[in-house]
C-alpha cells in the first residue's frame, strides 16, 4: 500500500527530539513534515505511537533460509522481504571468506539485485559489506581458513567493479602484509576500512587508523581482546573515539555487561547495531550452511561444531530490545545506533538515517510498549503487525 499522509503519535524529526507532526510522502520520499494534515490521512497512529527512522544492518549474511553467499538474486530478494518484520529498512549484504569464484558470484548477484530488483516497499540493499577474506588466520572465527588471502588490490578492484562500485565495507586485519597500503587504497576510493578479525597489536591498530581506517567489526568478537600491558583491538576501539564500533547486542557474542561498557565508553555516536546474522534467522533450531560451514542453531545460539560462535539470528528489534535493558540508553540514544549512524558511515545520510524532508520515507513505528507495529519502505507499507 503506497502511503500519502500518516498523522498521530510522536515522529522523531532529525537528530533531535520526537514531536507532533503530520508525515507527507510522495513518490517514496517525505515531502512535508507539518503539524497540519493536507487532505485525509491514510494512516493515524494512536497517542502512544513513535515514528523512528527505519533501522540500517550494515553487517548481515543472511535471513529465512537464505543467504548472500548464495551468489543469487532470489536470496537477496527473499532476503529484502524477511527483513522489514524487524523493523529493518536498508542493509550491507556481507559476504564471506570463501573462494574467489563464490565470491565474484555473491558480488554480481548483489548488483544485479540493485540494478533490476530494488524496489519500494522491501528492504533497500545499499551496497556490500566484504568481510574476508583479507584477514587473521587466528582470529579467524567462523571464516574458513582455507581462503582467507593476503590484500589484493588487483582482486579486489575487479570484485568492487563486479559489484557496480557498491563494496561500501571491508573488514580487514591491518597486521598481515600489505594491509596498510591495502587500507589507504580503499579509502581514498571512499569505501570504509574496517579492523575485523585481527589478532593486532594496539601499536599496529594506531597505523591503520593513520592510514584511514574507521571501523571495528563486530567488538569484542574476532579480535585481540584487552590486556593491561597491551591495549588490543579491544583497548584501540575504546580509545579512538573517532572510529566506530559495530557490537551484536545478542547477550551471547557478548554479555550484557560488556555491551554497557562499550555504551558507557563510545556513546550513542560510537556505536553500530548489527545483526551479523546467517540464514538460520527466522527459523528454528537445526543444522545450516555458513560459507561452507555446518552451522548448529540451539535456542538462539549459532556456533561451528567445534564451539565456535557462527553468526547470529538476532533480530534489529530484539537488538533494540536488549540495549533498552542492557544499558541506560534512550530511544533517541538508540536511533543514532541502529539508523544515523550508520546512514553517515555508509554515505547514504542524503537520503536515509533520519526522517527528514527529501529523504527517503523509510519508517518504522512502536506501540506504547515500544514493539515494532509496522514498517515502511519509501513510501509502501511493507509490514504491519498482525
Amino acid at each position: 500500500m503506497t502511503i500519502q499522509t500518516i498523522t498521530g503519535g510522536k515522529v522523531f524529526i532529525g537528530e533531535q527530539s520526537f514531536q507532533s507532526a503530520a508525515i507527507h510522502i510522495e513518490n517514496g520520499k517525505i515531502k512535508d513534515l507539518s503539524d497540519k494534515t493536507i487532505g485525509s490521512s491514510d494512516i493515524e497512529l494512536e497517542d502512544g505511537d513513535l515514528v523512528l527512522p527505519g533501522r540500517i544492518d550494515g553487517h548481515i549474511h543472511g535471513a529465512n533460509g537464505h543467504d548472500v553467499m548464495d551468489g543469487t538474486v532470489e536470496s537477496i530478494d527473499e532476503m529484502a522481504k524477511a527483513l522489514v518484520a524487524e523493523g529493518t529498512t536498508s542493509f550491507l549484504s556481507t559476504t564471506m571468506t570463501a573462494p574467489g569464484h563464490e565470491i565474484e558470484q555473491a558480488l554480481t548477484s548483489v548488483h544485479k539485485y540493485m540494478t533490476t530488483h530494488n524496489e519500494r516497499g522491501k528492504t533497500d540493499v545499499i551496497g556490500i559489506h566484504l568481510e574476508g577474506p583479507f584477514i587473521s588466520e587466528k582470529k579467524r572465527g567462523a571464516q574458513n581458513p582455507k581462503y582467507i588471502q593476503t590484500p589484493n588490490l588487483d582482486a579486489f578492484n575487479h570484485w568492487n567493479r563486479l559489484s557496480g562500485g557498491n563494496i561500501k565495507v571491508v573488514t580487514i586485519a591491518p597486521e598481515i602484509e600489505g594491509a596498510l597500503d591495502f587500507i589507504k587504497e580503499i579509502t581514498s576510493q571512499g569505501i570504509v576500512a574496517s579492523i575485523g578479525h585481527s589478532d593486532a597489536t594496539y601499536a599496529e591498530i594506531h597505523r591503520a587508523l593513520e592510514a584511514g581506517a574507521k571501523q571495528f567489526t563486530h567488538l569484542y568478537n574476532g579480535m585481540r581482546s584487552m590486556h593491561h600491558r597491551e591495549p588490543g583491538v579491544v583497548g584501540a576501539a575504546f580509545l579512538y573515539s573517532e572510529a566506530l564500533a559495530e557490537i551484536i547486542a545478542d547477550g551471547l557474542h557478548c554479555a550484557p555487561e560488556m555491551i554497557r561498557l562499550a555504551y558507557e565508553i563510545k556513546g550513542k555516536q560510537g556505536l553500530l547495531m548489527i545483526t551479523d546474522a546467517m540464514r538460520a534467522k527466522c527459523l528454528g533450531n537445526g543444522s545450516y550452511d555458513l560459507g561452507g560451514q555446518e552451522v548448529h542453531v540451539e535456542d538462539g545460539k549459532a556456533t561451528l561444531q567445534d564451539g565456535t560462535l557462527a553468526g547470529s539470528v538476532l533480530t534489529m528489534q530484539k537488538a533494540f530490545e536488549n540495549i533498552t535493558t542492557f544499558t541506560d540508553a534512550d530511544i533517541e540514544a538508540i536511533i543514532f545506533m541502529s539508523s544515523i549512524n550508520p546512514a553517515k558511515q555508509y554515505d547514504v545520510y542524503d537520503r536515509k538515517g533520519s526522517i527528514d524532508i527529501g529523504k527517503d520515507a523509510d519508517l518504522i513505528v512502536l506501540d506504547e510498549n515500544l514493539e515494532l507495529k509496522m514498517t515502511i519502505c519509501r513510501g509502501e507499507i511493507a509490514y504491519t503487525r498482525g
